[in-house]
Protein backbone atom coordinates (compact mmCIF):
# COMPACT_ATOMS: atom_id res chain seq x y z
CA UNK A 1 0.00 0.00 0.00
CA UNK A 2 1.08 3.62 -0.40
CA UNK A 3 2.08 5.69 2.59
CA UNK A 4 -1.00 6.75 4.54
CA UNK A 5 -1.91 10.37 3.56
CA UNK A 6 -2.01 11.48 7.19
CA UNK A 7 1.40 9.92 7.83
CA UNK A 8 2.78 11.65 4.72
CA UNK A 9 1.35 14.98 5.86
CA UNK A 10 2.97 14.52 9.26
CA UNK A 11 6.37 13.72 7.75
CA UNK A 12 6.10 16.70 5.39
CA UNK A 13 5.13 18.99 8.26
CA UNK A 14 8.09 17.87 10.33
CA UNK A 15 10.46 18.34 7.39
CA UNK A 16 9.11 21.85 6.79
CA UNK A 17 9.61 22.74 10.44
CA UNK A 18 13.34 22.15 10.02
CA UNK A 19 15.73 21.71 12.88
CA UNK A 20 18.41 19.06 13.39
CA UNK A 21 17.45 15.38 13.69
CA UNK A 22 17.62 13.76 17.09
CA UNK A 23 20.87 11.96 16.25
CA UNK A 24 22.59 15.34 15.87
CA UNK A 25 21.56 16.50 19.34
CA UNK A 26 23.00 15.71 22.73
CA UNK A 27 21.07 13.06 24.65
CA UNK A 28 19.64 15.77 26.93
CA UNK A 29 18.45 17.85 23.96
CA UNK A 30 17.10 14.77 22.19
CA UNK A 31 15.08 13.83 25.26
CA UNK A 32 13.58 17.28 25.58
CA UNK A 33 12.59 17.44 21.91
CA UNK A 34 11.54 13.81 21.50
CA UNK A 35 9.49 13.58 24.68
CA UNK A 36 7.61 16.79 23.89
CA UNK A 37 6.83 15.57 20.37
CA UNK A 38 5.44 12.27 21.67
CA UNK A 39 3.24 14.02 24.22
CA UNK A 40 1.84 16.39 21.59
CA UNK A 41 0.96 13.60 19.15
CA UNK A 42 -0.89 11.54 21.73
CA UNK A 43 -3.81 13.91 22.18
CA UNK A 44 -5.75 14.49 25.38
CA UNK A 45 -4.99 12.02 28.19
CA UNK A 46 -8.02 9.85 28.95
CA UNK A 47 -9.14 9.58 32.55
CA UNK A 48 -8.41 6.40 34.47
CA UNK A 49 -9.67 5.40 37.88
CA UNK A 50 -6.39 6.02 39.68
CA UNK A 51 -2.78 7.01 38.96
CA UNK A 52 0.04 6.57 41.44
CA UNK A 53 3.76 7.28 41.16
CA UNK A 54 5.98 4.99 43.20
CA UNK A 55 9.65 4.03 43.50
CA UNK A 56 10.89 0.49 44.01
CA UNK A 57 14.33 -1.00 44.68
CA UNK A 58 16.37 -1.75 41.57
CA UNK A 59 19.75 -3.24 40.73
CA UNK A 60 21.45 0.18 40.85
CA UNK A 61 19.12 2.34 42.91
CA UNK A 62 15.44 3.16 42.87
CA UNK A 63 13.28 2.62 39.77
CA UNK A 64 10.36 5.05 39.32
CA UNK A 65 7.04 3.49 38.34
CA UNK A 66 3.68 4.94 37.36
CA UNK A 67 0.72 2.73 38.19
CA UNK A 68 -2.59 3.15 36.34
CA UNK A 69 -5.68 1.42 37.74
CA UNK A 70 -8.89 0.71 35.76
CA UNK A 71 -12.41 1.11 37.03
CA UNK A 72 -14.03 -1.76 38.87
CA UNK A 73 -12.92 -4.10 41.60
CA UNK A 74 -9.77 -6.19 41.41
CA UNK A 75 -7.65 -8.08 41.51
CA UNK A 76 -6.93 -7.02 37.93
CA UNK A 77 -4.53 -8.49 35.39
CA UNK A 78 -1.33 -6.47 35.09
CA UNK A 79 0.55 -5.03 32.12
CA UNK A 80 4.15 -4.02 32.84
CA UNK A 81 4.92 -1.42 30.16
CA UNK A 82 8.33 -0.29 28.90
CA UNK A 83 8.39 2.92 26.86
CA UNK A 84 10.14 3.35 23.54
CA UNK A 85 12.72 5.95 22.57
CA UNK A 86 15.79 4.06 21.42
CA UNK A 87 16.90 3.41 25.03
CA UNK A 88 17.92 7.11 25.01
CA UNK A 89 14.71 9.16 25.18
CA UNK A 90 11.25 8.60 26.66
CA UNK A 91 9.97 8.63 30.22
CA UNK A 92 6.80 8.19 32.25
CA UNK A 93 5.27 11.31 30.71
CA UNK A 94 6.12 10.61 27.06
CA UNK A 95 3.97 7.44 27.05
CA UNK A 96 1.36 8.50 29.60
CA UNK A 97 -1.47 8.61 27.03
CA UNK A 98 -1.06 5.11 25.51
CA UNK A 99 -0.66 3.68 29.03
CA UNK A 100 -3.95 5.28 30.06
CA UNK A 101 -5.68 4.03 26.91
CA UNK A 102 -4.36 0.49 27.39
CA UNK A 103 -5.53 0.51 31.01
CA UNK A 104 -9.06 1.50 30.07
CA UNK A 105 -9.26 -0.78 27.05
CA UNK A 106 -7.79 -3.91 28.60
CA UNK A 107 -8.98 -3.65 32.18
CA UNK A 108 -5.38 -4.14 33.32
CA UNK A 109 -3.45 -2.35 35.98
CA UNK A 110 -0.67 -0.85 33.86
CA UNK A 111 2.72 -0.37 35.49
CA UNK A 112 4.96 1.95 33.45
CA UNK A 113 8.67 1.60 34.17
CA UNK A 114 11.11 4.53 34.09
CA UNK A 115 14.23 2.46 33.42
CA UNK A 116 17.76 3.86 33.21
CA UNK A 117 18.65 5.46 29.88
CA UNK A 118 21.69 5.35 27.62
CA UNK A 119 24.35 6.54 27.03
CA UNK A 120 24.75 7.28 30.73
CA UNK A 121 23.68 3.71 31.46
CA UNK A 122 24.71 1.20 28.82
CA UNK A 123 23.32 -2.27 28.18
CA UNK A 124 22.29 -4.24 30.20
CA UNK A 125 21.12 -1.47 32.58
CA UNK A 126 17.71 -0.91 30.95
CA UNK A 127 17.01 -4.63 30.56
CA UNK A 128 17.97 -5.37 34.16
CA UNK A 129 15.77 -2.52 35.45
CA UNK A 130 12.83 -3.81 33.43
CA UNK A 131 13.37 -7.35 34.65
CA UNK A 132 13.62 -6.14 38.26
CA UNK A 133 10.41 -4.14 37.90
CA UNK A 134 8.56 -7.12 36.43
CA UNK A 135 9.78 -9.35 39.25
CA UNK A 136 8.69 -6.72 41.79
CA UNK A 137 5.23 -6.59 40.22
CA UNK A 138 4.90 -10.36 40.42
CA UNK A 139 5.93 -10.37 44.08
CA UNK A 140 3.82 -7.36 45.06
CA UNK A 141 0.85 -7.57 42.72
CA UNK A 142 -1.70 -7.58 45.53
CA UNK A 143 -0.41 -4.23 46.81
CA UNK A 144 -1.36 -2.55 43.52
CA UNK A 145 -4.67 -4.38 43.03
CA UNK A 146 -3.15 -6.86 40.59
CA UNK A 147 -3.25 -10.61 40.09
CA UNK A 148 0.23 -12.19 40.06
CA UNK A 149 -1.09 -15.09 37.98
CA UNK A 150 -2.01 -12.76 35.10
CA UNK A 151 0.98 -10.62 34.18
CA UNK A 152 1.83 -9.35 30.69
CA UNK A 153 4.80 -7.31 29.54
CA UNK A 154 4.79 -4.91 26.62
CA UNK A 155 6.26 -1.86 24.99
CA UNK A 156 6.97 -0.05 21.76
CA UNK A 157 10.23 0.06 19.78
CA UNK A 158 13.02 -0.05 22.37
CA UNK A 159 10.29 -0.95 24.84
CA UNK A 160 9.34 -3.87 22.61
CA UNK A 161 12.98 -4.88 22.61
CA UNK A 162 13.06 -4.73 26.40
CA UNK A 163 9.82 -6.72 26.63
CA UNK A 164 11.30 -9.49 24.50
CA UNK A 165 14.49 -9.39 26.57
CA UNK A 166 12.58 -9.62 29.86
CA UNK A 167 10.60 -12.58 28.54
CA UNK A 168 13.88 -14.35 27.77
CA UNK A 169 15.39 -13.40 31.13
CA UNK A 170 12.33 -14.59 33.06
CA UNK A 171 12.36 -17.92 31.24
CA UNK A 172 16.12 -18.36 31.69
CA UNK A 173 16.07 -17.36 35.38
CA UNK A 174 12.94 -19.32 36.23
CA UNK A 175 10.85 -16.34 37.36
CA UNK A 176 8.57 -14.49 37.24
CA UNK A 177 5.77 -16.18 35.33
CA UNK A 178 4.69 -14.06 32.34
CA UNK A 179 1.46 -14.82 30.51
CA UNK A 180 1.73 -12.60 27.42
CA UNK A 181 4.04 -10.35 25.39
CA UNK A 182 2.87 -7.20 23.62
CA UNK A 183 5.66 -6.31 21.18
CA UNK A 184 4.98 -3.09 19.29
CA UNK A 185 7.41 -2.65 16.37
CA UNK A 186 10.18 -4.15 18.51
CA UNK A 187 13.88 -3.72 17.83
CA UNK A 188 15.24 -7.28 17.82
CA UNK A 189 18.36 -7.25 15.63
CA UNK A 190 21.37 -4.97 16.00
CA UNK A 191 22.73 -5.74 12.53
CA UNK A 192 20.39 -3.16 10.88
CA UNK A 193 20.63 -4.93 7.52
CA UNK A 194 17.11 -6.08 6.72
CA UNK A 195 15.18 -5.11 3.61
CA UNK A 196 13.05 -2.64 5.59
CA UNK A 197 16.17 -1.02 7.06
CA UNK A 198 17.57 -0.54 3.58
CA UNK A 199 14.29 0.63 2.03
CA UNK A 200 12.41 2.79 4.56
CA UNK A 201 15.23 5.15 5.39
CA UNK A 202 13.35 8.44 5.71
CA UNK A 203 9.93 7.76 7.22
CA UNK A 204 10.06 9.44 10.64
CA UNK A 205 12.52 6.86 12.04
CA UNK A 206 15.62 6.98 9.85
CA UNK A 207 18.35 4.40 9.51
CA UNK A 208 20.82 6.99 10.81
CA UNK A 209 18.74 7.40 13.95
CA UNK A 210 18.57 3.62 14.42
CA UNK A 211 22.36 3.44 14.21
CA UNK A 212 22.68 6.34 16.67
CA UNK A 213 20.41 4.68 19.23
CA UNK A 214 22.26 1.36 19.06
CA UNK A 215 25.60 3.14 19.43
CA UNK A 216 24.37 4.89 22.57
CA UNK A 217 22.96 1.68 24.07
CA UNK A 218 25.58 -1.02 23.55
CA UNK A 219 29.00 -1.32 25.16
CA UNK A 220 30.63 -2.85 22.08
CA UNK A 221 29.63 -4.46 18.78
CA UNK A 222 29.59 -7.83 20.54
CA UNK A 223 26.35 -6.72 22.24
CA UNK A 224 24.61 -6.57 18.85
CA UNK A 225 24.23 -10.34 19.01
CA UNK A 226 23.66 -10.70 22.76
CA UNK A 227 20.11 -12.13 23.08
CA UNK A 228 19.22 -9.77 25.91
CA UNK A 229 20.15 -6.80 23.68
CA UNK A 230 19.10 -8.34 20.34
CA UNK A 231 16.51 -11.06 21.07
CA UNK A 232 16.56 -12.37 17.49
CA UNK A 233 19.89 -14.03 18.29
CA UNK A 234 18.56 -16.16 21.13
CA UNK A 235 19.44 -19.76 20.29
CA UNK A 236 16.23 -21.14 21.76
CA UNK A 237 12.85 -19.39 21.90
CA UNK A 238 10.88 -22.34 23.26
CA UNK A 239 8.80 -21.71 26.32
CA UNK A 240 8.23 -18.02 25.76
CA UNK A 241 4.80 -16.48 26.44
CA UNK A 242 2.28 -16.00 23.61
CA UNK A 243 2.73 -12.71 21.78
CA UNK A 244 1.07 -10.05 19.68
CA UNK A 245 3.63 -8.40 17.41
CA UNK A 246 2.47 -5.12 15.88
CA UNK A 247 4.49 -3.67 12.98
CA UNK A 248 4.22 -0.72 10.59
CA UNK A 249 4.67 -1.07 6.83
CA UNK A 250 7.00 1.94 6.36
CA UNK A 251 9.20 1.22 9.36
CA UNK A 252 12.88 0.24 9.31
CA UNK A 253 12.12 -2.15 12.23
CA UNK A 254 9.31 -3.93 10.38
CA UNK A 255 11.24 -6.94 9.10
CA UNK A 256 13.20 -7.68 12.26
CA UNK A 257 10.01 -7.57 14.33
CA UNK A 258 8.22 -9.93 11.98
CA UNK A 259 11.27 -12.20 11.70
CA UNK A 260 11.40 -12.52 15.47
CA UNK A 261 7.69 -13.33 15.53
CA UNK A 262 8.17 -16.03 12.90
CA UNK A 263 11.12 -17.45 14.81
CA UNK A 264 8.96 -17.76 17.94
CA UNK A 265 6.12 -19.27 15.94
CA UNK A 266 8.47 -21.87 14.42
CA UNK A 267 9.14 -23.37 17.87
CA UNK A 268 5.50 -23.43 18.90
CA UNK A 269 5.00 -20.07 20.62
CA UNK A 270 1.50 -18.75 19.80
CA UNK A 271 2.07 -15.50 17.91
CA UNK A 272 -0.11 -13.07 16.00
CA UNK A 273 1.60 -10.67 13.60
CA UNK A 274 -0.42 -7.53 12.88
CA UNK A 275 1.09 -5.24 10.25
CA UNK A 276 -0.49 -1.80 9.82
CA UNK A 277 -0.25 -0.93 6.15
CA UNK A 278 0.65 2.64 5.25
CA UNK A 279 1.91 3.36 8.77
CA UNK A 280 5.23 4.66 10.06
CA UNK A 281 7.27 3.94 13.16
CA UNK A 282 5.82 5.53 16.27
CA UNK A 283 2.20 5.53 15.08
CA UNK A 284 1.01 3.64 18.19
CA UNK A 285 1.66 6.79 20.26
CA UNK A 286 0.32 9.25 17.67
CA UNK A 287 -3.43 8.78 18.04
CA UNK A 288 -4.12 12.52 17.87
CA UNK A 289 -2.82 12.70 14.30
CA UNK A 290 -2.92 9.10 13.03
CA UNK A 291 -6.20 7.20 13.42
CA UNK A 292 -4.41 3.89 12.98
CA UNK A 293 -2.65 4.51 16.27
CA UNK A 294 -5.97 4.36 18.09
CA UNK A 295 -6.87 1.17 16.20
CA UNK A 296 -3.60 -0.43 17.23
CA UNK A 297 -4.16 0.48 20.88
CA UNK A 298 -7.64 -1.04 20.66
CA UNK A 299 -6.22 -4.23 19.12
CA UNK A 300 -3.53 -4.45 21.80
CA UNK A 301 -6.05 -3.87 24.58
CA UNK A 302 -8.35 -6.58 23.26
CA UNK A 303 -5.44 -9.03 22.94
CA UNK A 304 -4.49 -8.34 26.55
CA UNK A 305 -8.08 -8.78 27.68
CA UNK A 306 -8.34 -12.16 25.95
CA UNK A 307 -4.90 -13.43 27.01
CA UNK A 308 -5.30 -12.43 30.66
CA UNK A 309 -8.91 -13.31 31.31
CA UNK A 310 -9.59 -15.59 34.27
Amino acid sequence: MPLDPKAKALIDQMAAAGGPPLNQLTPTEARRQGNEMLRMMGGQPPQVARVEDRKIPGPAGEIPLRIYAPSGSGPFPVLVFFHGGGWVIGDLNSHDIPCRALTNGSGCVTVAVDYRLAPEHKFPAAAEDCYAATKWVAENAASIGGDARRIAIGGDSAGGNLSAAVALMARDRGQPSIAFQLLIYPATDGALNTYSHKTFTNYFLTDELCAYFWKQYIRSDADRSNPYAAPFYAKDLKGLPPALVITAEFDPLRDEGEAYAEKMRAVGVPVKISRYDGMIHGFFSMGAVLDQGNKAIAEAAEALKVALRK
